[in-house]
């Protein structure tokens, strides 16, 4: 578009139109970025859960199968040695590490019962409160 002068003027934002889109977007990102970080670090809490119960259930088939729980999780995937009857895999490889990029710990026997799995939760380290706090199979009834 030409003016009088014959200076052709642009068209497109000004600094403060910019700015004010700016303070916009990181107050909306301060709104919806908490609530989606709470609803991530629950559904890795719950995802985890449902790990060990679906490790633990493998657990308990690899025993009907060979008589004896498995010396390590890893066993449930790949057939070791000492288990004739091996009828797996069990599970998929994948599910042997939590939502966290840690494996599971297992014991057999377990402390709390035939065996134990446990992942330590978000913090990687034992002990812990709310998203931080341990995820185990005695707690959960297996």
């Amino acid at each position: 578009m030409m003016t009088g002068s014959g200076v052709r003027s642009q068209g497109g934002f000004s600094l403060i139109e910019i700015l004010v889109v700016m303070v916009l977007l990181a107050f909306i990102a301060t709104l919806v970025v908490p609530n989606l970080m709470g609803k991530t670090q629950k559904a890795q809490y719950d995802a985890a859960k449902l790990h060990i119960d679906r490790l633990s259930m493998a657990v308990e088939n690899y025993f009907l199968d060979n008589g004896a729980a498995p010396e390590r999780l890893e066993d449930l995937v790949n057939a070791p040695a000492n288990a004739p009857n091996w009828t797996g895999p069990y599970v998929k490889g994948q599910i042997l590490k939590d939502p966290w990029g840690e494996p599971y710990q297992y014991r057999s026997p377990g402390e709390h019962g035939e065996f134990d799995i446990f992942s330590y939760g978000a913090d990687k380290a034992p002990g812990g409160d709310g998203r931080n706090a341990d995820i185990t199979s005695w707690d959960q009834g297996s």
